[in-house]
Parts: structure tokens; C-alpha cells; sequence
């Protein structure tokens, strides 16, 4: 607390990394068990090369295929599949929407994935590309957002490049990859909050996106569902927190008021002109104030005490090492506080819209400033 309280910490020195999306799970747990390792081998370690060197070795693991072709070779092992996002999909579609794909993996891995997600959910839908309008694969997001790249057609069957000049249209019928958000909405004629992007990364298709351009945007959370659940779970564990941490602030309150009448009855000993009978009763009232902001303070403490310990409790309960991901004691932690300021809405999967209409516009609710409170 010493540091943290009278120390600023700068957040982009190099000396943090962070950990706010699922691509920083890994280089996480693998950091912290080679470190581990490593304290007890003799010898020295660069710390700090050993995440560059684990960064590299998994963002090489990306490009070459190793990792896609285990994923691709055992699907169901890794990726979770939504029995209920054809039917959403089907949903938006069938009140006159367009959906389009946007994706960082090139087309074969997307192929696969989206098979195994959407093909045979519906006799209407024969292949998950009849689904979306637009497909674009190799999106290098975030530089779709805020660069000038090309669209390039390419063909499903291999991959490759297809030259045909300049892309002037986005068409059902082809697949596409690189582009940008100015010729995305140049060829389609939609824009801005026209459009809803809904993303699971929070620098990659969220924070860049709202900083630059006024599409809506989405976050798919899938620790939401369990943050939810553990909510629920412990609603009246968190009802006792906030009542507990209520009543700290009212003794608090209480500390103050008592402390600020001990000063006033100070002023008026101070005063030559105060009579002796006064000054003996004020003596024994200011006695009698010190022995209860004493008090006052001792039941203060207890219940801080009280308050820390329950807080911990319940922040275990989220996750054993950090807590909730979104919440840090009373207020939003910094990816709370990402996803509340650059995401529109926020849901731990696409089919939580099925049961809205897709005409629905939703609004925030009013959150009140501290002062309203």
C-alpha cells in the first residue's frame, strides 16, 4: 500500500504486460512457470527476455500453423460450439439485416472453424457462408481500422490471390481478404452506427474501432457467464459487503463529526473569557468525546477489517489469483473499465440476442455521479 498509494505507476513502462485478453493467458502461465523453474536452477536469468522470448516463440507458433493445425486437427477438443448461434444468425437475417465476417485468420482455418460451428444447423443454410453477406479473411485487425490495405478477392479453393484489378464491390458470391473500414463502407454504403461489430478482443476489434470510427460496437465476454454465476451465488454475501461498507462510512462520519466538536470546545478553552464552571463541564465533555471517537475508531477498524477480509473472500470466489475481471473492490478494474467505455453493449455470446427483437435499440441505464448518490 506505501508504493501503490504515494507512488505513481506508469502503465506502459515496459516493465508490465498485459493481461487482458485470451492471447495473454498463455505467454501468462508459461512466464510464470519458467520463472518458477528458473528460481530454482543456479545461475542468472534475464527476466525480461524471458517473455520476449516466450512472445516470440508463441507468435511464431501463430504464423507457421502449428497452433491452428491442432486445432484444426481435434475442433471439438478447443472451441465450444453455440447450439443457437445459426438460429440467431438465422434471426437477423430474416428481419432484413446484412451480416458480414470480418477475421484475422486466413481462409482455410476460418473455413474449417465456421463449418464446424454453423454447417447442418439449418436445411436453409447449407454452408456457413450463406449465412453472410461479405466474408473478409486475413483482416490483420487492428490495421483494418485505422489503415489503407486492399482488398484482395481470393479463391476458396487454395487460398490464393485471385487478380482481377481494383475491388470496386463487395460481393456475396467471393471471399476477400486484407481491406480497410473506408472502402468497407465506401462499396456497402453503410456506416457508421449503421453498422454493429461485435468482437472478442478488446484492442483488436473494440478500442481501436470506437477511437477512430463511429460503428457500435459488441463485446463477446465468455467469463461473463461465470462472473453472473458466481454473482448470483454470492448475492448475499455481497448485500452484507455493501451494507458493512455503508456503515464504515457512517462511523466514519460519525469520527468526524465528534472530532470537529472536540476542536470547537478546544477553541473555547483556548479563551481567556470563558468562566471556570464552563471550563470544568467542557473539560469533562471533551473527556467524555475523546473516549468515544477512541471507541468509534476501535469499532471502525474491526469492521474494516471485517469489510477486507469479506471482500477477499468474495473476490477468491471469482478467481483465485485475481478476483473478478471486470470489478477491483468498489470499482470497475481496467478491463471493466475498457469494456464500459469503448463497448457499446457486452455479452458472453452472439445468440443472448435471439430472444430480442432485432429491431431492438438498446440503451444504457442512467448511472448516477458520486454526488447523486
Amino acid at each position: 500500500k506505501s508504493i501503490y498509494r504515494n507512488e505513481k505507476i506508469n502503465l506502459s513502462n515496459d516493465r508490465f504486460e498485459w493481461i487482458d485478453t485470451l492471447f495473454g493467458l498463455p505467454e501468462a502461465v508459461m512466464y510464470t512457470t519458467l520463472v518458477d523453474w528458473s528460481d530454482r536452477q543456479t545461475g542468472t536469468v534475464a527476466y525480461d527476455k524471458l517473455f520476449g522470448d516466450i512472445r516470440t516463440a508463441i507468435d511464431e507458433a501463430h504464423r507457421d500453423d502449428t497452433l491452428k493445425s491442432v486445432i484444426k486437427a481435434d475442433l471439438a477438443s478447443f472451441i465450444v460450439k453455440d447450439p443457437l448461434l445459426g438460429e440467431s444468425l438465422h434471426k437477423f437475417r430474416s428481419s432484413g439485416k446484412k451480416l458480414f465476417l470480418l477475421t484475422n485468420s486466413l481462409y482455410d482455418y476460418t473455413a474449417q472453424v465456421m463449418s464446424y460451428l454453423l454447417d447442418g444447423e439449418r436445411k436453409a443454410y447449407p454452408s456457413w457462408r450463406n449465412y453472410f453477406d461479405i466474408v473478409i479473411v486475413g483482416g490483420a485487425k487492428p490495421a483494418f481500422f485505422n489503415e489503407l490495405r486492399p482488398f484482395v478477392q481470393i479463391d476458396p479453393a487454395n487460398g490464393e490471390p485471385i487478380t482481377n484489378g481494383e475491388i470496386k464491390h463487395l460481393s456475396r458470391d467471393k471471399v476477400y481478404q486484407g481491406g480497410n473500414v473506408v472502402a468497407f463502407e465506401q462499396m456497402t454504403g453503410i456506416k457508421g452506427e449503421q453498422v454493429i461489430y461485435i468482437g472478442d478482443h478488446i484492442y483488436g476489434d473494440i478500442l481501436r474501432l470506437r477511437k477512430q470510427h463511429m460503428w457500435r460496437t459488441a463485446m463477446v465476454l465468455q467469463e461473463l457467464e461465470r462472473e453472473i454465476s458466481v454473482s448470483d451465488r454470492l448475492e448475499a454475501q455481497i448485500k452484507d459487503l455493501e451494507l458493512l461498507d455503508r456503515r464504515h462510512r457512517n462511523l466514519e462520519s460519525e469520527i468526524d463529526f465528534q472530532t470537529l466538536r472536540v476542536k470547537k470546545i478546544a477553541r473555547i478553552l483556548d479563551d481567556p473569557a470563558t468562566t471556570p464552571p464552563l471550563r470544568a463541564r467542557l473539560e469533562e465533555e471533551r473527556k467524555a468525546m475523546r473516549t468515544t471517537i477512541e471507541t468509534l475508531r476501535q469499532r471502525a477498524n474491526l469492521m474494516d477489517a471485517e469489510v477486507d477480509s469479506l471482500d477477499q473472500r468474495i473476490d477468491r470466489a471469482y478467481n483465485t489469483h485475481w478476483g473478478s475481471c471486470l470489478r477491483e473492490g468498489n470499482e470497475n478494474s481496467r478491463f471493466g473499465e475498457q469494456v464500459n467505455d469503448y463497448a457499446d453493449l457486452y455479452t458472453s455470446r452472439v445468440s443472448n440476442f435471439g430472444p430480442y427483437s432485432p429491431l431492438r435499440y438498446f440503451r444504457a441505464p442512467r448511472r448516477p455521479m458520486p454526488h447523486e448518490i
